[in-house]
């Protein structure tokens, strides 16, 4: 299995618009969200299709050195992405945050998300911060996070549950990476 990670740009960005929809109805098993009454996972009616919901995240091309929205390919077929940002887009001061990190349910259970997020990871050095669901509904995501972050630091990662500014309770890794670790 070959696991690569690309940035995408305004020309290949569709790809990762295309793979959304699946990232917010995995959310929704989570979250227990429901779409609005136009079948798109949004928190009012106000957006009515695909194209108008995928124009919010224009921003992550728009910052090519501030935003970095990596497509995540096996064996050269589209299988997820991962949403990185730096200040002033991160919390608590971190150097980098993965905003939004997913994987197709077909790519799971073979390694290639560990793949995938070390090669995110190697790609910018320093400290790092990264949330989600505390909730029971979220053990896999929980586990993956803990069993990688304990691989690709040795151990050397804190983790705690706490309230975001503006996301609710969430479980929270920090981290840091450097030159001569996990490469």
């Amino acid at each position: 299995m070959q696991v690569t990670i690309h940035l995408t740009d305004p020309k290949s960005k569709f790809i990762i618009n295309n793979l959304y929809p699946f990232y917010l109805h995995d959310l929704s098993e989570i979250w227990g969200w429901q779409p609005n009454k136009y079948g798109v996972f949004e928190d009012d009616d106000a957006i009515m299709t695909l194209n108008e919901q995928n124009r919010v995240f224009d921003i992550w091309w728009s910052k090519p050195t501030i935003l970095f929205p990596y497509l995540i390919e096996v064996n050269g077929v589209p299988a997820g992405f991962a949403l990185v940002a730096t200040p002033p887009y991160t919390p608590h001061e971190s150097d980098f945050y993965i905003n939004e990190f997913f994987i197709l349910r077909s790519f799971r259970g073979g390694g290639a998300a560990e793949a995938a997020a070390i090669q995110v990871l190697n790609s910018h050095e320093g400290t790092w911060e990264l949330q989600t669901n505390p909730g029971e509904s979220n053990r896999r995501a929980q586990s993956f996070w803990r069993r990688t972050l304990n691989n690709y630091t040795g151990g050397d990662y804190q983790e705690e549950v706490a309230e975001t500014k503006n996301d609710g309770t969430k479980l929270i890794f920090r981290f840091k990476n450097s030159d001569n670790q996990n490469k």
